[in-house]
């Protein structure tokens, strides 16, 4: 994605990766917690878009969803069935608000995403 994005434009110190963003819910908590961010814009597939949304203001986000959806996708039955066991998870887990696997310390998003490459 890092690619595409500086492909599209983005200057590459502007892109910051999280590489301990192990699922939707450690995303957004990091994206609060080590980044600093308050309001935040989610590109994602449309069946995945409305539980990154409830997650993300159940961490207190100010968050926008767009879709990313260009086409139909095969196997969808499979991810809309996975993604059923999901939303009961971020149910459960954006009331209990356990600490993400990893932390890690604060990373400025006024600096370089560069920092975080590797």
């Amino acid at each position: 994605m890092k690619r595409v994005a500086e492909e599209a434009g983005v200057p590459a110190e502007d892109i910051f990766m999280d590489h301990a963003g192990f699922s939707t819910y450690e995303s957004m908590y990091r994206a609060r917690d080590v980044f600093g961010a308050k309001r935040i814009v989610i590109v994602s597939q449309e069946y995945h878009l409305h539980r990154a949304l409830y997650v993300a203001k159940a961490l207190g986000l100010e968050a926008y969803g767009v879709s990313a959806d260009l086409r139909p996708y095969a196997g969808q039955q499979a991810r809309d069935l996975r993604e059923i066991l999901a939303r009961n998870k971020d149910f459960a887990t954006a009331i209990l608000q356990p600490e993400p696997t990893f932390l890690g310390d604060p990373i400025s998003l006024s600096g370089s995403g560069s920092i975080t490459e590797g």
